[in-house]
């Protein structure tokens, strides 16, 4: 099948110096990892020249990437990212994409869209496999249908400007600087994630006590997009979904922006993971 390959690039681990998460050396090796994970959310900025080529600039309007997480990498490790070819002609479509290291171990896979496919997305497509939370121990008390927010989250894009120019951010886009084809500069797949989850769970991680957590799979939809820097919108959630593995206890929820008119901007499925190793909950007998 016929695709579309990315360079092999170099994604920095960018919050190593966050103490006691999974990004730290030292807490990552202990857990059992090789090291600092670069974070899920750093890969999907690697897939957006490639869209754009696959699916022109409208991608950012209408487009999705849905990514399952198979392998972490640490800092600067080498991968590069694949998009199937779409067929010509096709309004609403859906291809696959994943990410491989040069020995082709997969870090991530799933599927891009634009419009609006009749197949689900490779996280939509996924069995939840959902657990009673009574018998889980740092998400007993969060259940499907749990509300999260409203917050309001402004983009300030900060971040994301002092990661173009200190040469961080993977695969670097004009758009996201000072102007686009839209007007304003507009916020990287990255920059959406973090407006989308970043706030909203900010009570919810505080209520699951001390753990070490990581992205499991992150999906980013637009229905009206693209998301722009310095704007300001609404976030809203609800859970969709708890269950464990023999190592992590799982958090499955969905997230949405409006902007202020009311107009639903884009959209998010994330899959948390958090290491029973990691919290108290499961040193105690």
């Amino acid at each position: 099948m016929a695709s579309y390959a990315g360079p092999v690039r170099h994604p920095r681990n960018l919050y190593s110096g966050s103490a006691g998460s999974i990004h730290d050396d030292a807490t990552a090796t202990r857990l059992g990892f090789r090291g600092g994970t670069v974070a899920g959310s750093v890969h999907l900025d690697q897939f957006p020249p490639l869209l754009v080529q696959a699916f022109g600039d409208r991608w950012f309007e209408t487009g999705g990437l849905s990514m399952y997480f198979r392998n972490a990498t640490t800092d600067g490790e080498p991968v590069q990212a694949f998009v199937a070819a779409p067929a010509d002609g096709v309004t609403d479509q859906q291809v696959r994409v994943w990410m491989t290291q040069p020995d082709e171990t997969l870090v991530a896979e799933g599927t891009a869209s634009i419009g609006h496919p009749t197949e689900p997305s490779a996280l939509f497509a996924r069995d939840l496999r959902q657990v009673d939370p009574t018998t889980l121990r740092m998400l007993r008390d969060v259940s499907p249908g749990d509300p999260l927010g409203p917050v309001e989250v402004t983009v300030t894009g900060e971040r994301q400007r002092e990661s173009l120019r200190e040469g961080y951010l993977t695969e670097p886009l004009e758009w996201y600087g000072e102007s686009s084809p839209w007007g304003p500069p507009i916020a990287s797949p990255s920059t959406t994630v973090s407006l989308l989850y970043n706030e909203l769970l900010g009570t919810l991680r505080e209520d699951l006590g001390p753990r070490v957590g990581l992205f499991g799979a992150i999906e980013v939809r637009y229905h009206a997009g693209p998301v722009f820097l310095n704007h300001s919108y609404t976030v809203s959630g609800e859970v969709v979904g708890v269950s464990e593995t023999p190592k992590t206890e799982v958090l499955w929820f969905d997230s949405r922006a409006h902007d202020g008119d009311g107009r639903l901007i884009a959209g998010m499925r994330m899959m948390l993971r958090s290491l029973k190793a990691s919290s108290p909950l499961y040193a105690q007998p």
